[in-house]
């Protein structure tokens, strides 16, 4: 199969530094030319200069997703940029400084919410309407998440707006269906990170899990996540890779997938189909999966010539 996006134009929000740059690098791996848009300008700026490095088309779209002047501000450069737009992929989420259900804020809540639920519906809207207005098949995909299928404590706006990105889907992709557009959502689970930029910032456990929210020091607390040495949870060892990620997107986006819509993909080594009773082997005693298959040509190992 010859997976092929060449002529494509594609708007990927929220490419930096982890999921959404895998993604906005496979698209344009298969030949997308990809507007990348992040509320930190260098961040948008970055990804797109690492697409150009690899000799793919790519120009930077920064701007807060939750502001309709700005979104459609720039779908309108990309359309005078390169013509139009085929394909968009809701990734911007924010968890801010993430919360419990007793210590969450209004304000923390509704920003970020609002940057998934206003930030999908605003992207979703304006490139619809240019999908609509041209006449061409087009291919939305809204990241969600494996919080919003499953119970996540410590995590309740997080939980609740990948929730309901979910129905969005399944309504959106009905309203759209007449267009020739399909709308479909993407599950990640926590992916192990091979961005370099992100890397670096999670050498030591204290970074990676600075982002969590303390829990108060109320005498009648109670914790509501086991501590100690946790046990395997991918029942393949892993729960893959950004890049493993934007394969299975440009899939989705490309021509093969033309009658799917309204559905939900996951990539995460088996976690969510799990029983929560079942604890996997350790990695270290089952058949690892296939390696990463890298994006770009001049990064594959040289095949040998008999």
């Amino acid at each position: 199969m010859d997976l092929n996006l060449d002529g494509k134009v594609a708007i990927v929000t929220g490419v930096g530094p982890n999921i959404g740059t895998g993604i906005a690098l496979a698209l344009a791996a298969y030949g997308a030319k990809v507007a990348c848009n992040d509320v930190i300008p260098e961040a948008a700026e970055r990804i797109a200069e690492r697409i150009r490095s690899h000799g793919h088309e790519a120009i930077a779209i920064p701007g807060d997703v939750t502001k309709e002047d700005v979104v459609a501000g720039y779908v309108d450069d990309v359309v005078r940029e390169w013509g139009g737009v085929d394909i968009v992929v809701n990734n911007a989420a924010a968890m801010g400084q993430s919360a419990g259900v007793l210590d969450e804020d209004a304000e923390s809540f509704m920003r970020q919410v609002a940057v998934t639920g206003a930030g999908s519906l605003l992207n979703t809207k304006y490139a619809a309407r240019v999908m609509a207005d041209q006449g061409q098949h087009g291919s939305i995909v809204c990241i969600s998440s494996s919080s919003g299928w499953l119970a996540n404590p410590g995590y309740i706006a997080y939980s609740f707006h990948k929730g309901g990105i979910n129905n969005f889907v399944r309504a959106a992709a009905m309203e759209l269906a007449p267009y020739g557009i399909r709308v479909n959502g993407f599950t990640p689970t926590a992916p192990t990170p091979d961005n370099p930029e992100l890397l670096a910032r999670q050498q030591s456990k204290a970074d990676r899990f600075a982002y969590v929210h303390p829990e108060g020091d109320e005498p009648w607390r109670r914790p509501v996540r086991w501590t100690g040495e946790r046990p395997p949870f991918a029942p393949m060892g892993t729960t893959g890779t950004p890049t493993d990620i934007g394969h299975a997107v440009a899939w989705i986006c490309s021509d093969y997938a033309r009658l799917i819509t309204g559905c939900d993909f996951t990539v995460d080594g088996g976690l969510r189909a799990k029983n929560p009773m079942h604890i996997p082997a350790p990695p270290e005693e089952i058949v690892p999966p296939l390696p990463v298959v890298p994006l770009f040509a001049e990064d594959r190992a040289p095949t040998a010539i008999p």
